[in-house]
Order: C-alpha cells, then sequence, then structure tokens
C-alpha cells in the first residue's frame, strides 16, 4: 500500500486533487459576486432557478452558486468562507461526507450545499442532533438564506401539524433525526392527504453524521400505543429477586464453574448484558411465585410462560443496569444516560419491560407498557433520500461501513491552518486507584500555571468520583454531565479560560467549541444582561473582546487547551471526538489519555489475566507505562471491538431489510388508498377476483358439482349469497362466473346510488385503512416474534436470515390477502344508513399515541446493552397552534354547512 499510494497518492490525496479544479473556477467568480448589490442576489437566485428548469443540472451552474453564497455569507455574517470550507461544501454536493475538525467551520460549510440544492424547488433537510442546534442554525444561517431568496423553515417537537407542513414546504427545513422519522412514520398513519406534513425526500444534509447514522442506527424509531397492563406482574418479578443467588464462580478466572452451576439460580452476560437462568433457578422461580401466589402450577404453562420474562428483565435490571452509570433518579422517575453524549435522554424509555423493571427496583411508580404502531431504523429512513450526505469531525475511522451500508464515501478536508495539537502516547498504570490520583496530580500542575483543562470521562460515576478528588485538594472545577446539562452554554463558554478544569461525560455532538479564553460573546452577553439594548451589548462586547484579546495570547503561550482522557472508550472516534476539543483553528493543544489494567477496554483487550501478568514482569502500582507500542496495541483493540459492531448493525440491517421493502408496500397502497376517488372499482375488482379464484377452486376438486356447495362456499368466504339460479346453471364454470359477477356489479351499483359515490368512497377508504392499520400492527408483531425463532434454528443447520425472509414473505401474503377480503366483505354486507359527514373520519383514531426510540436486540441474538426508547413530547412540552381557532357556533371548515360544535367539534 505504501508503494501504492507513493505512486496515485493517497485516497486523501486523490480525494482533493478531483476538487481543487472546481474550487479554483468558485474563486475565480469572487469579484464578480463582490460586485453584485444585495437586490442583486434574489434575481441571480431566479436566474438560477430557471437554468435548472431549461434543463441544466446542478452541477453546471455550482460555481456561480457558490460564489454568490459565499459573499451573501460573508456580508450577512461577517465570515468569509475558507477555502477548505467550500472544499468541504463540494463534498456535500456530490453526496459524500465531509469529514471537517472541530471548530473549523461545518455550520457555514454546509450553506452553499443547501442553496445549490434548494434551487431545484424540492426541499433541503439539514438533520442535527437536538433541537436547541436545530433552531440555533436556521436562525443563524436565515439572514444569508434571506438575501439570496431563499426560505428557511424549522422542526421542532413543540410544532403542531399546520406548523410543520409550513416548515417542510420551505426551500430549506432544519430538524433533527427523530423529528423527520417520526414526521415520516405519522403521514403514513393519518387518515387524509391533507394530514400529511413531509413532500419528499430530495436532498439531505446530516450534522454528526456518525453519532446518528452509526450510534443511533441500532435504535429504530417507533410509534405505540398503549397495551395491556402488568404492572402487578412486575411487581411480583421483583420482590423474588432477593432469594435467587448467582451460580458459582472460580476465584482466580471469573468464568463459572459448569459442574456447580445448579448450585446458583443465574448466571449473569456482562458484557452483552444478558441473564440465564439454571434448571434449578427456573424451579426456584416457579416455587417462589406459587408461594407469593402470583401464579398456579407449572411456570412452563401457557398462561405462567410470560413470568419468566419478567424475572429475567428484573434480574437484568438489578445486577446489569446501574444507577449513575446507566440511568438516573430525577424528580420520581428513571431518566437513560446516553452512552455516547453523557446526557439524560429525557421521554426516552428502555423497552421489552426493563424500564418497568427498573422503575419497579428504584421503588417508583411503573408506567404503561405499549404496542408497537409504525417502526423504521435510521438506516432505511435516510437511504430514501435520493441524495444524502454528512458532516462530522470524525468519520473515517468509520468508512467501511458508511460505504457499505449508505454507498456514501468520506472526503477528509484538510483543517485551515495546519494543526498544532500535541497528542501524547497514552500512561498505562497498574491500579485504578494509582490513575486517578496520577489525573488529579496533573490536573493541579496544569490548573497552577493556568493553562484550561478538559477532563473527559465516560460515565457519570467517573466524573464525580474525579470531582470528589478535586474538592479534596481544593482545586476550582465545573462538571458537565447528565445531571446538570442545563448549564451547558456557560460550562463550556467559560471551559477555555485561564486556570479553567471543566469535566465533561463524553464531548460528542455538543455543537459549542471551546474558545481559547473564554467566550467574548458570551461574557458580554452576560455582563449587560438579556435585556440590553444592541448598542449596551455592542459596547459590552468591545470591552470583553479587549480582555479576551489578552487572555488568548496568554493561554496560547501556556499551550492552549489540554485534553485529558480518564479512560479509553471502545470506539477510536469517541477519542477523536475528544481530542478534537483542542487545537481548533491552529490553536496549540495537548492531548493525553490516562489508562489503568482495570479499565473496561483493558479487560475486554487482555482478559482477566493481563494485569496479574503485568505485575509478574515487573510493573509497579505507581509507576506509568509509556510506550507508542502500547497506543497501537490499544487500537487495535479498538478496531476489533469497532469491526464487532459494524457486524452487528449490518446484521441488524439485513433482517430490517425484509420489513423495509414490505413497509414500503403497505404505505405505496395506502398512499393510492388515500388519493383513490373510485375505490369501489377497486373493492369490486378484489370481490370478483376471489369469487373467481373460489369458483376454479371448487370446479377442480367437486367432481358431483351442486349449487349448495357454490352458495355455502361464497357465504363461507364472502358473507355473499349469490342468487337462486337453476341448478344446471352453476355446471358450467364461465356461466356461473358471469352469472355472480353481474349478480354482484348490479348490488353495487345499487348501494352507490343509495349512498352515494363520495360517501361510498369515504365508508371505504376507512375501511381499508382501518384494515391496514390494524394488520399492520399485528404483522409488526408477528414479525418480532418470528425474529426471535428463527434465530434458534441455527442450531439445526438453518440459516435464520433465510428462514427470516421466507416466513416472513408468507406472513405478509397472507396479511395483504386478509386485508383485500375483510373490505371486500365489508362492502357486499352493507346497510345503507345516514351518518354524519365526519364519522369514519374521526371514528377510532389512535389515541395516546407516543413516538419510541427502540431497539431489534433480538437480530443479533443477544441483548444490547443500550434499549432506548424516546416520548416524542416531553410532559414540559406545550403543542403551540398555528391555525386560526374555529368557534363552536361558526361554520365548520370541513365544509359541510353545521356548526363546528354540531359537525367536526361535536
Amino acid at each position: 500500500m505504501k508503494i501504492l499510494n507513493k505512486i496515485f497518492g493517497t485516497k486523501k490525496e486523490r480525494d482533493l486533487k478531483n476538487l481543487l479544479p472546481i474550487l479554483y473556477n468558485i474563486n475565480k467568480l469572487e469579484p464578480w459576486a463582490m460586485q453584485l448589490d444585495d437586490s442583486d442576489f434574489k434575481k441571480e437566485t431566479e436566474r438560477l432557478k430557471s437554468l435548472l428548469q431549461a434543463g441544466k443540472n446542478t452541477d453546471d451552474i455550482l460555481p456561480e452558486a457558490f460564489a454568490i453564497a459565499r459573499e451573501a455569507a460573508k456580508r450577512k455574517l461577517g465570515e468569509r468562507l475558507y477555502d477548505v470550507q467550500l472544499l468541504g461544501a463540494i463534498s456535500l454536493h456530490k453526496g459524500n461526507i465531509m469529514e471537517m475538525k472541530t471548530g473549523e467551520g461545518k455550520t457555514l460549510s454546509s450553506v452553499p450545499a443547501a442553496y445549490l440544492n434548494a434551487l431545484t424547488g424540492k426541499g433541503v433537510h439539514i438533520i442535527t442532533v437536538n433541537d436547541y442546534l436545530a433552531e440555533r442554525d436556521s436562525k443563524w444561517m436565515k439572514p444569508v438564506y434571506d438575501l439570496l431568496g431563499i426560505s428557511v423553515g424549522v422542526i421542532l417537537s413543540s410544532m403542531d401539524t399546520e406548523a410543520r407542513k409550513q416548515a417542510y414546504n420551505k426551500d430549506i427545513t432544519y430538524g433533527t433525526n427523530n423529528e423527520f422519522g417520526f414526521d415520516y412514520l405519522r403521514d403514513n398513519m393519518c387518515r387524509d392527504l391533507s394530514e400529511k406534513v413531509q413532500r419528499g425526500h430530495h436532498y439531505c444534509i446530516v450534522d454528526e453524521i456518525d453519532s446518528i447514522l452509526i450510534d443511533e442506527a441500532r435504535t429504530p424509531l417507533i410509534i405505540s400505543g398503549p397495551a395491556e397492563d402488568d404492572k402487578i406482574k412486575i411487581m411480583e418479578a421483583n420482590r423474588i429477586i432477593p432469594f435467587l443467588k448467582e451460580a458459582p464462580k472460580d476465584s482466580e478466572s471469573g468464568e463459572y464453574i459448569e459442574e456447580r452451576e445448579e448450585e446458583g439460580h443465574y448466571k449473569l452476560d456482562i458484557k452483552n448484558k444478558r441473564v440465564t437462568f439454571t434448571n434449578n433457578g427456573l424451579a426456584k422461580i416457579e416455587e417462589l411465585l406459587n408461594k407469593r401466589k402470583a401464579i398456579t402450577g407449572s411456570i412452563f404453562s401457557e398462561e405462567n410462560f410470560e413470568f419468566i420474562h419478567y424475572v429475567t428483565q428484573a434480574c437484568r435490571a438489578h445486577f446489569l443496569f446501574k444507577k449513575d452509570v446507566d440511568y438516573v433518579v430525577q424528580d420520581g422517575q428513571v431518566q437513560i444516560v446516553d452512552e455516547f453524549t453523557g446526557r439524560i435522554l429525557h421521554g426516552r424509555r428502555y423497552s421489552e419491560g426493563l424500564h418497568q423493571a427498573l422503575e419497579a427496583k428504584e421503588n417508583i411508580k411503573i408506567a404503561e407498557r405499549n404496542k408497537t404502531l409504525a417502526t423504521i431504523t435510521f438506516q432505511n429512513y435516510f437511504r430514501m433520500y435520493e441524495k444524502l450526505s454528512g458532516m462530522t469531525g470524525t468519520a473515517e475511522t468509520e468508512a467501511k461501513e458508511f460505504s457499505k451500508i449508505y454507498g456514501l464515501d468520506v472526503t477528509v478536508i484538510p483543517t485551515n491552518r495546519p494543526l498544532r495539537r500535541v497528542d501524547q502516547d497514552d500512561l498505562v498504570f497498574l491500579n485504578e486507584e494509582d490513575k486517578l490520583n496520577a489525573i488529579c496530580t496533573e490536573i493541579e500542575q496544569a490548573h497552577k500555571k493556568g493553562q484550561p483543562v478538559l477532563v473527559g470521562t465516560i460515565s457519570i460515576e467517573k466524573s464525580e468520583q474525579i470531582s470528589y478528588m478535586l474538592k479534596k485538594r481544593g482545586i476550582p472545577h465545573q462538571v458537565l454531565n447528565a445531571k446538570n446539562h442545563a448549564k451547558e452554554a456557560t460550562i463550556i463558554a467559560e471551559a477555555g479560560s485561564r486556570g479553567a478544569v471543566t469535566i465533561a461525560t463524553n464531548m460528542a455532538g455538543r455543537g459549542t467549541d471551546i474558545k481559547l479564553g473564554g467566550s467574548p460573546e458570551y461574557l458580554a452577553r452576560k455582563a449587560c444582561g438579556s435585556e440590553a439594548t444592541p448598542e449596551e451589548y455592542l459596547a459590552a462586547y468591545e470591552k470583553e473582546l479587549n480582555k479576551w484579546e489578552k487572555n488568548y495570547k496568554e493561554i496560547k503561550e501556556l499551550g492552549g487547551l489540554y485534553v485529558l482522557g480518564t479512560e479509553r472508550h471502545e470506539s477510536r472516534r469517541i477519542d477523536n471526538q475528544l481530542r478534537g476539543r483542542s487545537g481548533r483553528q491552529g490553536d496549540p493543544g495537548r492531548s493525553r489519555f490516562y489508562i489503568s489494567m482495570d479499565d473496561s477496554l483493558m479487560k475486554l483487550f487482555g482478559g482477566g489475566n493481563l494485569k496479574d501478568m503485568m505485575a509478574r514482569v515487573g510493573m509497579k502500582p505507581g509507576e506509568p507505562l509509556n510506550h507508542p507500542l502500547i497506543n497501537r496495541s490499544i487500537e487495535k483493540a479498538q478496531q476489533r471491538v469497532e469491526d464487532k459492531n459494524y457486524e452487528i448493525r449490518k446484521h441488524l440491517l439485513e433482517y430490517d431489510d425484509v420489513l423495509n421493502e414490505q413497509r414500503k408496500f403497505i404505505y405505496e397502497q395506502r398512499d393510492a388508498i388515500l388519493a383513490d376517488k373510485n375505490l369501489t372499482a377497486r373493492v369490486k375488482n378484489a370481490i370478483l377476483e376471489t369469487v373467481e379464484i373460489i369458483l376454479e377452486e371448487i370446479f377442480e376438486n367437486e367432481t358431483k358439482l351442486k349449487g349448495d356447495i357454490i352458495i355455502n362456499k361464497l357465504k363461507e368466504e364472502l358473507y355473499y349469497t349469490p342468487p337462486s339460479l337453476e341448478e344446471e346453471q352453476y355446471y358450467n364454470l364461465d356461466t356461473a362466473i358471469k352469472l355472480i359477477t353481474e349478480d354482484i356489479e348490479k348490488e353495487i351499483a345499487e348501494k352507490e346510488a343509495k349512498a352515494g359515490k363520495e360517501p361510498l368512497n369515504l365508508f371505504l377508504r376507512f375501511e381499508y385503512l382501518r384494515n391496514i392499520d390494524i394488520k399492520w400492527q399485528e404483522h409488526l408483531e408477528q414479525m418480532e416474534a418470528l425474529r426471535e425463532a428463527v434465530y434458534l434454528r441455527a442450531y439445526a443447520q438453518k440459516n435464520p436470515l433465510l428462514e427470516y425472509k421466507l416466513e416472513g414473505s408468507q406472513i405478509f401474503e397472507d396479511m395483504i390477502q386478509t386485508i383485500r377480503l375483510n373490505t371486500a366483505k365489508k362492502l357486499l354486507v352493507l346497510q345503507i344508513q345516514e351518518r354524519p359527514q365526519d364519522y369514519y373520519y374521526n371514528r377510532n383514531r389512535s389515541r395516546n399515541i407516543k413516538t419510541v426510540h427502540n431497539d431489534f436486540t433480538a437480530l443479533s441474538g443477544q441483548n444490547s446493552n443500550k434499549t432506548l426508547t424516546r416520548q416524542g413530547q416531553p410532559a414540559s412540552v406545550q403543542i403551540v397552534r398555528t391555525g386560526k381557532k374555529v368557534g363552536r357556533n361558526e361554520p365548520c371548515p370541513c365544509g359541510s354547512g353545521k356548526k363546528y360544535k354540531h359537525c367536526c367539534g361535536k
């Protein structure tokens, strides 16, 4: 590879070589763009749109579009896009992922690509990781887009349907991955085309694409509704946990002793967070539940079997999920902590009853369970876009996954100024205690000389432990984690100040840079207050800017921001995100990771014997190891874990692709039914096809044919009674089909004449959609159960995926036939009665629907260590109405002519 790279250049060099001629053409047009008046920008936008309509493609007009986008940003934001930012924008337009280091200006870099693709009129979606960033970025870039004559919208969780529709109709729409995904699912649950908010999936830019398409890829979006109440069963399972004991382990290896397993009741797989019961354990569970009268008889009987699941989840809650690491308890609720960002995931819940088990464990109120109404994975949602692109500071390590699953290429964009950060070799200690003491000593030394320090931890527990040790040493510091992320802006704004010490639980997806010397904008706003006039703010800003320039120079001389990692993460990408906080825009910086043999990655890398081996070869407590070879070995261990996780996600996707094809078919049919103005013909065709199949089967199998057989079969299958004709008229297949067809067509025509074409169409639409929604929900449950079942078939030398595809296809075909048959039956037995106009529209609409971010871990045959669920609207969020409020006595807006209170407002 080294020889080939010398001859042909590295991939980075080849990518840049392809982009530089386009950049040269953009730069040639900069003088032309600078001469434009403000009023000319909208005219240029209209001209470019007309060129596209005349047959040119976006690549043809790219230099002109990028040149005026750069000039617009310069005029409205005072920031001229660097050449490297334009290289990133070109990469985004070409449908690639641009890797641009932290602090290089990714948000601004997306503007030219978004503008160019918005000219097509099909809409551009810009995805961020949270509502705050979506709203901030849309407001920040709006003046630029306004000057260019491009409309901008934002999707927030607090918006109602009308506001969402307006936002999606804008040229560029900002929002979070969850909101876009849930809107897609809700659109495919609506009862009328006018309720749909999205208008297609043309072009998408995903910010922090590695976080969204990789870290969250295993957790699909789910819309769910209330299910049966099983709180009593959850409590009973929780109460018997103290009476169960773990199987004996070997004291040296930590492995379970096979011949003594039956002495215990359960075994734990800490790595995969799984629990398995011994035969003795299952017998003990049965005995305890019978004693408490929770069950009667065997736990393996049909009515009691589900208790095994409840006890399994109770064991996982007690032994595998730790408070203040995996979750925290706040305001009487179990709140999940995101392992990637360290933030609390408000409104999200573990699935499969685990969250209820944790609530029982913590002795707080158990919430109701839900059933799945609609679901989609992020992989399959984002693959719907005609063109997908993304940006992040760390994507190169996951380039293989982006290429194979999404067909996305990673382009590494060079920094605007050379990177001056020094990444030092890891320090490895024998014990956790030695490591923590060394960390605190290092922080103390840096703090004394005034160098700002960012301490990265992987859990709340570790951050609080280090905070406690620093307090004992009298070192002032700030803690940024899930328990106080509300102060995030303040903490990050001051993290680069002289002598600042900031302890952060993961730094991915924060969307804010740490500036050396602090943020003069934030300090000015703090000094003059939020109610200050622009003039007062400007005066305060000038004052703070002078202070900041002095502090900035001092901190640069001290070496810049010192990033200190307290532990290596399983993914190199997360470590790189932490390191990337230092050395922005050519600033100096330093980074180093401190590791102990007790760290989870070191245990995974070397097993339980590595620590003993290091002690035997002479490694003493308190003395660190420091060698580049150790760094390379740890990176190889991380790479092995990354490869394993990639295989799991790839395996998940193979299964979900089966469901995705079925989902696409169902949603297409649903849209066709919503748009069809003549559903009577569709249903009639289904009836006649069914009649033909039934008659052909009867004529094929019956030797002595009688008219009664045909009549009874049609009654049984279609609830339809054919006319009582002479026996001989049923002796010929073609004659029988013709006679029955004529009778059915006559009956349907009479019903249509009596009910009216439009009301009958409305009735059939309601019936079709009701059947589709109910059967699709049942189908999702069946497919989930099938997914778990086929995994066990591997023991019978069968391919689980092939079995899933074959059986899943058969289940799906049966469902489609059932939907058609049910609607056909309904039309044949229909009796015409007068109903209010909105009867079918409002009837049986889903209530108490929740949007959930759930996990399909059964696909890989193991339980994930993070199963997340998300409610779409937190309890504190108020939905804002944007449409006009209709008075109770005003005419109903549906056009019925009745008062609102007697019609849709009834």
